[in-house]
């Protein structure tokens, strides 16, 4: 005989009462039903607050999430993981979660370390790409997923490609009532010796009532003591868009018909006890619901279950449940049909009370006792598998190091985001956004990829055009007076600052001194040496670590071609000193790092460490940069092996909670370069493999399984976030992938071809 599986803590996540939603319902009725079988086994909730303030939850409730407020997610994971638990049961519909399409529940799962069995109380068959993105990672953090229907199972099949033994169908539970005739009840609810047609659950525009009420006039005109009953409150949602409005033109409609008689509004979302009455009165029951892909329908459940003769439109959930004459089915928003069908049914009592026989004997088979028993065998099958299946475009699987092919260089974006005055700064989706205007700190980066480029083979015409346009930007953007560079200029080709910050002005003498050691002989290489020394010792007065760092890479890219320049010799000295006395101040054994926290850019101040010291043979300067790039690589390695960065929201103080989010490129992007060096000046191959590993980031190998870099545009997208990619395609980011492509390439074969993936030309 076989025995129940045995668990110690389960717990429920979804929305719970008093919360007045169908999911609440379920996953309340969910846990109760579990409890009931298995006294043994604590069962907790989890629920999803929709309001300020909270609702008046029982004591089943240990935890909850503030539905817009990503951190809450996070933190609900945290205790999750902290509580015990054998398995999670998530109830999933897209509305009921924060972000687009509810992406903030992504957060969560991802952080998860137990199983979790997710009930798709929705399953779409054309979503839209951030449901599609959503429910691709709802499928790969969970280890099993239960859907209703026979059509919902064939579409996570077809078209999320699913694999068949991850997906358990399970009916909609429901409770156990007797069959009992509808006159018993009808003389509770003060209807006796009516025909009554009944309707209940949240209102709103997708229920299509106005076609059942506008059916009523040829129905009562043939039997004139029917009573339709439309029970329930208006969704909470509808209320706060719309208010009342949907509920006015149904009583409108009441009015029109002079069907005061006949129908009876019940603003009401009433308990199960209650509910049980009502439906019992019934001797028919309508769904007119308009909405066709309605995978799962939980008043109609409620009703077929309690043996009641259904008519209903033929959505999803009750196209299956209804089929072989297990009901009617009406085409949508077509009264005359069902007033037919209504009057069919009431004529013909033996058939209506087959009908009804049929529908109670199969409903056995979903009440919630029975029900309760397939989720348990689910949650032992989950339990059994451990956390998510591991699978290709999985974010839960683990990082294979390894060389890999890099993607071709394709630059149509870095082309459409270029004028004839430089890069712009933004992106709206692949758009440039020309209300933000251009900066110093891009145009600087444009420059070195250009530079870059051009040591790839064969120079396309059109990238010496951008080396000339990010060149004459930079020169255009040096003040002689102030011996500072402005960063922001607008649209309208006025600079918007007095002068730029110290980290666009560190960024501008390495992109200059990159032009100097690497320029091509068709470049304006005497130009940017120019200007070059007159911008250099305005360095020595800064304070910002990073724009020392910039500046020092820029010296020894300038010293490549200049070697014995002796103000950039003396300027690269000061800051690699300035550079190694915060470092042996501020390093520790377990903080290996020159400041008290970590912020952006990172690994810039260990790469420019390691150049300098290279470059002037200075073995201390080398070993404090190694050093700290190694801590700084292991910091940043996700105990999945793959690159997580510093995230922008928050950064890591020391003996601080770090920020895993928001992702930024740029990190990705000094990761690389910063390992580069480190391998071009030890020949570890390990510093290749980490540099590697970087780069990856851009590919998904990350915290999401999202890939940034989009080989369709060129373009990379701005930031990874806890729970999906930002989807504009700004400057940084694309600079980013491409410099950090460009490292890649010439580092393993220095002579490859760049491929002109674009036949835009700059300003175009």
């Amino acid at each position: 005989m076989r025995t129940e599986p045995s668990f110690r803590t389960i717990a429920f996540l979804g929305n719970y009462v008093p919360r007045k939603c169908g999911i609440a319902t379920f996953t309340s009725d969910l846990l109760g039903a579990v409890a009931a079988r298995h006294p043994r086994c604590q069962c907790f909730a989890v629920p999803v607050n929709d309001i300020q303030g909270y609702y008046q939850y029982p004591d089943a409730v240990r935890f909850e999430i503030e539905e817009q407020k990503l951190d809450s997610y996070q933190r609900a994971a945290d205790f999750l993981n902290s509580s015990s638990v054998d398995v999670v049961s998530l109830q999933h519909e897209f509305g009921i979660f924060g972000g687009p399409a509810g992406s903030h529940i992504v957060a969560l799962l991802r952080e998860l370390e137990v199983p979790v069995v997710t009930t798709l109380h929705t399953v779409l068959l054309k979503p839209n790409a951030d449901q599609h993105r959503v429910m691709r990672n709802l499928i790969a953090h969970s280890t099993r997923l239960v859907v209703m229907t026979e059509r919902g199972q064939s579409i996570l099949q077809d078209v999320y490609r699913t694999p068949a033994d991850k997906i358990d169908l399970i009916p909609h539970g429901i409770p156990d009532v007797s069959f009992v005739a509808p006159d018993c009840y009808k003389v509770q609810l003060g209807v006796s010796g009516k025909r009554v047609l009944l309707t209940f659950g949240l209102l709103s525009p997708n229920k299509g009532i106005e076609y059942a009420l506008n059916a009523l006039p040829d129905i009562v005109a043939e039997f004139p003591d029917v009573v339709y009953i439309l029970l329930g409150a208006t969704h909470p949602n509808e209320v706060r868009t719309r208010g009342e409005a949907y509920r006015c033109g149904l009583e409108a409609i009441v009015q029109r018909n002079n069907l005061y008689n006949n129908v009876i509004f019940d603003n009401r979302f009433v308990a199960l006890k209650e509910l049980t009455a009502f439906i019992g009165a019934a001797d028919l029951y309508i769904t007119p619901y308009l909405d066709e892909a309605q995978i799962s329908s939980g008043t109609l459940a409620y009703a077929f279950g309690a043996g009641k003769a259904v008519i209903s439109t033929p959505y999803w959930h009750a196209a299956e449940l209804l089929k072989n004459q297990r009901g009617v089915l009406v085409p949508f928003g077509d009264s005359k049909t069902i007033a037919r069908e209504v009057t069919a049914l009431l004529r013909d009592e033996s058939r209506r009370n087959a009908m009804s026989a049929n529908a109670y004997r199969l409903g056995r088979e979903m009440v919630w006792s029975h029900t309760a028993g397939l989720y348990m065998a689910s949650f032992e099958l989950a339990r059994r598998q451990g956390t998510a299946a591991q699978g290709p475009g999985v974010a839960q699987r683990q990082y294979a190091p390894g060389r890999h092919a890099a993607p071709e260089v394709n630059l149509s974006h870095l082309y459409q985001m270029t004028d004839s005055t430089g890069i712009l700064q933004h992106a709206t989706l692949t758009a440039p956004n020309l209300s933000e205007g251009y900066c110093t700190d891009d145009n600087a980066r444009a420059l070195i990829l250009a530079v870059l480029l051009s040591q790839m083979g064969d120079v396309p015409r059109r990238v010496e055009a951008l080396v000339r346009t990010y060149t004459a930007f930079l020169h255009d953007a040096f003040d002689s007076t102030t011996r500072r560079f402005h960063n922001f200029l607008g649209i309208d080709r006025r600079w918007l600052d007095k002068q730029g910050s110290e980290d666009s002005h560190g960024r501008a003498i390495w992109a200059l001194g990159t032009m100097v050691g690497r320029a091509p002989h068709w470049s304006s290489g005497r130009m940017a040496g120019k200007l070059f020394l007159d911008a250099l010792p305005a360095l020595t007065d800064f304070t910002s670590p990073r724009a020392w760092a910039f500046g020092l890479i820029g010296i020894h890219e300038y010293l490549r071609r200049l070697n014995g320049g002796r103000l950039a010799s003396e300027v690269g000295e000061e800051l690699t000193g300035r550079l190694m006395t915060i470092f042996e101040k501020v390093a520790q054994p377990g903080w290996l790092w020159f400041e008290e926290g970590l912020s952006y850019d990172n690994a810039k101040l260990a790469h420019a460490l390691i150049a300098s010291g290279c470059a002037t043979g200075r073995q201390g300067a080398i070993e404090h940069g190694i050093d700290a790039l190694r801590w700084l690589v292991d910091v940043q390695t996700s105990r999945h092996g793959w690159l997580r960065p510093i995230g922008s929201n928050g950064f890591y103080e020391r003996n601080g909670t770090r920020a895993d989010f928001d992702q930024q490129p740029i990190e990705a992007h000094s990761t690389v370069s910063a390992c580069l060096e480190a391998y071009r000046t030890t020949a570890d191959p390990w510093w290749y493999e980490e540099a590697q590993r970087a780069f990856d980031w851009f590919l998904g190998w990350n915290d999401l399984g999202e890939e940034l870099y989009c080989p369709q545009t060129g373009g990379c997208r701005d930031a990874l976030h806890a729970d999906r990619g930002n989807e504009n395609q700004g400057a940084e980011s694309t600079l980013a992938f491409l410099l950090s492509l460009a490292e890649i390439r010439l580092i393993q074969n220095p002579a490859t071809a760049l491929r002109e993936a674009s036949q835009a030309t700059p300003g175009t």
